[in-house]
């Protein structure tokens, strides 16, 4: 599976479970937040963080990012920049992830070192995932699996569609969309490589390390 820290020797969890952890910033990621990343990637492991904040200038997103992937190379957890293939290069960054909106996976491989990777959002099409795939892109995301409230959503995955795309593409698939520990289950069985989540981790009343706990039980079982 892909999605490893830059540098690690093993993605640790991967050998032993199917499905991983893969943590999507809130839009605000100053003041408190790096003590909330750190509290839930301390809680269990997780395999991935995205760092996604919109209408910032290169120079602040930097500045924002800094500690947040300080914290996550302490817990051998892959840091990934939401849309901005030059930020990923500046921060050296363990890779990039593209909306459909976006550059061509292409110029993104050619901004990027080669052991950078990227993931493109493929909504609700396996046509476009299997089009990311032919064009070297790391991963494919479907969704949104559930009503969500991080993002306005026009594409409603069903979840047969990771069915099909793991019973015959070796190209890791990650399921977004409104997912909680509560709901996680079927996408797991369905075959998701790595389950997205933002609000329900960020949001939990009772804080990120009891939402990513919850996870990793659903996750090692």
């Amino acid at each position: 599976m892909h999605l490893a820290r830059k540098g690690s020797n093993a993605h640790r969890m991967n050998e032993l479970r199917p499905c991983e952890l893969y943590l999507i910033s809130p839009l605000e990621t100053g003041g408190d937040f790096p003590n909330q990343l750190e509290m839930a990637l301390n809680a269990a492991y997780v395999a991935a963080f995205q760092f996604r904040v919109k209408g910032l200038d290169q120079h602040k997103a930097a500045e924002l990012a800094g500690p947040l992937q300080e914290i996550c190379a302490q817990y051998d957890t892959a840091f990934i920049v939401n849309d901005d293939a030059a930020l990923a290069k500046r921060l050296k960054a363990d890779g990039v992830h593209l909306g459909q909106g976006d550059m061509p996976i292409a110029e993104a491989r050619a901004i990027l070192s080669d052991d950078m990777q990227i993931g493109i959002t493929c909504h609700d099409s396996r046509h476009l995932a299997m089009e990311a795939g032919e064009a070297g892109a790391d991963y494919v995301a479907f969704g949104a699996f559930f009503p969500t409230q991080t993002k306005i959503v026009s594409h409603k995955a069903e979840i047969d569609i990771l069915k099909k795309w793991s019973a015959v593409m070796e190209v890791p698939c990650v399921a977004i969309g409104g997912i909680t520990a509560d709901n996680a289950q079927p996408l797991i069985t369905a075959g998701a490589d790595f389950i997205a989540v933002s609000g329900g981790i960020w949001n939990d009343p009772k804080g990120p390390d009891h939402a990513v706990k919850a996870f990793d039980t659903l996750l090692s079982a």
